[in-house]
């Protein structure tokens, strides 16, 4: 969290940072550890704010899981539930519920219209639904 709070405060020409937190999927999911898991997430969310009030302009956030895993289950593979997507758009407040996706196109589809790319085959942009600004809450 820390490097990315410094990549955005660094990077104010357009372009992409990614992160991976990898360690709710590597030692909480894949470890069955509920409360290591939940652990992690509470930090996280302590830690948010710190990263909106980095964003600026109309800077784009966009929070999601590459795949479902439940660390209750008694199986250390993948699960199949669907996974969060929370998007925040900077300087902007409220929030609306932007339905349920169709997967991960829909996220390539909105960045490639956020950047003025070509737009994939397939996939549909929510970044008309996020011109009001603040953060969207939804689950692909």
């Amino acid at each position: 969290v820390d490097k990315t709070i410094a990549a955005i405060n660094e990077q104010r020409q357009r372009g992409l940072i990614f992160t991976n937190l990898v360690d709710f999927d590597a030692k909480f999911g894949h470890r069955n550890n509920p409360q290591g898991y939940a652990d992690a997430l509470a930090e996280f969310d302590h830690r948010l704010p710190e990263i909106i009030a980095a964003l600026a302009g109309d800077d784009l956030l966009v929070l999601t899981a590459d795949h479902g895993n439940d660390p209750t289950t008694p199986s250390t593979d993948h699960s199949r539930e669907h996974v969060p997507l929370l998007v925040h758009r900077g300087g902007a407040d409220g929030g609306q519920d932007l339905g349920l996706r169709r997967g991960f196109m829909d996220v390539a589809a909105t960045l490639a219209d956020y950047f003025g790319c070509p737009t994939p085959v397939k996939g549909a942009s929510f970044m008309g639904d996020l011109s009001g600004g603040g953060h969207r809450e939804t689950r692909i």
